[in-house]
């Protein structure tokens, strides 16, 4: 019986992936409702779990047993694509043109502020070559920047892996903190959402943190942190390697 049934999940393994995903999520929010009270997310508690999860594989994390392999498939980059673009075609284009220029200057300061974070952070590890400052720096701004720019310039698989660590932690304090601090920043209206997103730039990050405070919100914030990315990828092994490597010499 047990192998019948195993059998059956490993051929209709996206769709026992979706099962896996929403146990977690279901957990998650249990678990921040009722032993948290609210304080964290459930959101940043799935990112924790989903992390914790990919140890137990190899390469492909959890996917790499063959119970689980539709997680490869459903954490793949189609899917995550096409949840992208579908989170964006539920925004009001008039407000998002309304926040047209504040956007784009907060696309600008969020990319030249996280990648100077960045670089900051690697001369604290004592990196001091522009490809290995570029990368990491480029892995401040996100997890998916950091390893397009390392790859565009050669960097080492422990460069790489060490831009990912920082996209990966951007993206888990900014899923916990941006409810918590919403009400400060004032963070409840779609032209802020926009800025938010521009500034922040982690695309999974700014929509799990604006889910936990307004869902409303999540594609004004979703959409420019999208372009962010993009920006990143163009800028970071670009201008910004070049200005590194002028910098440093």
């Amino acid at each position: 019986m047990y192998e019948l049934i195993e059998g059956i999940l490993i051929k209709n393994g996206l769709l026992f992936a979706f099962v896996c995903v929403g146990v977690v999520m279901w957990a998650s929010f249990w678990v921040s409702r009722h032993l948290l009270a609210n304080r964290i997310p459930g959101v940043a508690l799935a990112i924790v779990a989903g992390l914790a999860l990919a140890f137990l594989g190899n390469e492909k994390g959890l996917a790499d047993v063959p119970l689980f392999a539709g997680l490869a498939l459903l954490g793949g980059s189609m899917l995550r694509d096409f949840a992208v673009v579908a989170t964006a075609m539920g925004a009001d284009l008039d407000q998002i043109r309304t926040a047209g220029l504040a956007g784009a200057i907060a696309l600008m300061l969020g990319v030249l502020s996280a990648f100077a974070v960045g670089v900051a952070f690697a001369l604290a590890l004592g990196h001091t070559d522009p490809v290995s400052l570029t990368t990491i720096g480029a892995g401040a701004c996100t997890y998916i920047v950091g390893p397009v720019t390392g790859s565009a310039l050669g960097a080492t698989s422990e460069v790489i892996a060490i831009s990912i660590a920082a996209g990966v932690v951007k993206t888990i304090v900014t899923t916990i903190a941006t409810p918590l601090l919403a009400r400060v920043i004032g963070l409840d209206n779609p032209h802020s959402a926009v800025v938010f997103g521009g500034l922040i730039g982690t695309t999974s990050g700014v929509a799990a943190g604006l889910a936990a405070t307004d869902p409303k919100l999540v594609p004004y914030g979703a959409l420019t942190a999208t372009f962010y990315t993009g920006l990143g990828c163009l800028l970071c092994p670009s201008v910004l390697y070049l200005a590194v490597r002028w910098l440093v010499g």
